[in-house]
């Protein structure tokens, strides 16, 4: 006890630096929001007709994107309706990173889609394992 009270500021630091570490992970969990690696991207499309939703801005997405992809730029998903014929097939949203793509997720959740993943590591993990991509 005397520790933490001596060292009460490294011992709060390294309480929120955990709590910083730890927050993706319950963030998903909360969220209902499921993080997949390419090849269970790759395995959601094959076999389950998953939807891949582009949410870089265009000319991002013309550089190169995965083929057969939706491209709805992040800032319009919420007014895009044309989006709700798929709400009842898996979506596999997409960005550069994997940030964009996490908060185009909880936009779909909030507007009623149910089987909604986020592509971890974005269009970047994709072209590192050497996924197909088309321009």
């Amino acid at each position: 006890m005397q520790f933490i009270q001596n060292n009460f500021a490294i011992v709060m630091l390294v309480l929120v630096s955990g709590l910083m570490l730890l927050w993706p992970l319950i963030n998903s969990r909360i969220s209902g929001i499921k993080a997949v690696g390419t090849l269970e991207a790759t395995q959601l499309i094959n076999h389950q007709n998953a939807v891949v939703l582009d949410v870089r801005e265009d000319s991002e997405f013309y550089s190169g994107h995965i083929p057969h992809s939706v491209h709805v730029p992040l800032g319009q998903l919420a007014k895009h309706a044309e989006l709700q014929k798929y709400k009842n097939r898996p979506v596999i949203a997409i960005c550069r990173s994997g940030m964009r793509s996490g908060r185009a997720c909880s936009v779909l959740r909030k507007n009623g889609f149910e089987q909604v993943y986020n592509l971890a590591g974005g269009i970047s993990a994709w072209e590192r394992a050497n996924m197909p991509m088309e321009k």
